[in-house]
């Protein structure tokens, strides 16, 4: 289907350098507000899903794929899911393996929604209202997964691999997936797999930027680095619509001279 039509981003390698960018993005923004700012998970996480909700109007009221409001709410899901798997695992008190259970239950759930109403959860078919509603609450929930698995595997209470170790770990991961398009494996399946563990791997990449260098990060801070990634994003976006702008140009034909 062309990119007119399917109203997300093509899956090419700058899509899953700018995912993990977004996602990394997620977690320092995230961490920005809650925990900077101090405005506290549950506080957090109502002004980021209220941002989500209205680039997801104006993504679902558009007619045709446009790269820097698509990118919006990708950002605004890794930001939310930053904060909401915060609130479940730390102020619900679900802890990290309570909290991704539930979190896997509630994906599985709109999962198979999705495929019981549209027939299909490939990211090839987002071309009609319904089908973009159950894709951007995927990625939410993705996402908030995403963050419990990255904290989980990092975290002294989880496994206790450190921001790097639990990187390395996920990496891995990504890596036999990738190896895994060579086979005879669902396509649709290896995608969902990876968006969900790229979450993680950003999650862990923005705690070594932004911890202090006791807890084993860089100690840059919140706010400069998530000025840096956002500046990245903006200007991958930017790249990307003039890139896309200039291929769908009609090509003017000069005369041959005699």
């Amino acid at each position: 289907m062309h990119e007119t039509a399917n109203k997300v981003a093509q899956l090419t390698l700058a899509f899953w350098i700018m995912k993990i960018c977004a996602t990394t993005l997620g977690e320092t923004g995230g961490d920005l507000l809650s925990m900077t700012l101090n405005f506290g998970y549950a506080v957090s996480t109502a002004i980021f899903f209220g941002i989500f909700l209205v680039t997801l109007i104006a993504q679902v009221m558009s007619r045709s794929y446009h790269p820097l409001m698509y990118w919006a709410v990708i950002i605004s899901t890794t930001t939310a899911g930053t904060t909401m798997s915060d609130y479940l695992d730390r102020t619900a008190g679900l802890g990290y393996v309570g909290g991704s259970l539930v979190l896997v239950a509630i994906l599985m759930a709109i999962i198979a929604a999705w495929r019981l109403a549209l027939g299909s959860v490939a990211v090839s078919n987002i071309d009609n209202p319904k089908a973009e509603m159950f894709y951007w609450v995927t990625i939410l929930f993705s996402n908030t997964l995403g963050t419990a698995v990255g904290d989980f595997l990092a975290d002294d209470t989880g496994l206790g691999l450190g921001y790097e170790g639990g990187a390395l770990v996920i990496m891995a991961v990504l890596a036999v997936i990738a190896a895994a398009r060579f086979f005879p494996v669902s396509r649709t399946l290896l995608f969902w797999l990876a968006f969900i563990l790229t979450r993680p791997l950003g999650a862990t990449l923005g705690d070594i930027v932004t911890k202090t260098h006791a807890q084993g990060g860089l100690d840059l801070g919140t706010i400069g680095s998530s000025a840096v990634l956002a500046a990245f994003l903006i200007g991958s976006i930017l790249l990307m619509g003039a890139q896309r702008r200039q291929a769908t140009q009609p090509q003017i034909a000069h005369p041959r001279s005699e």
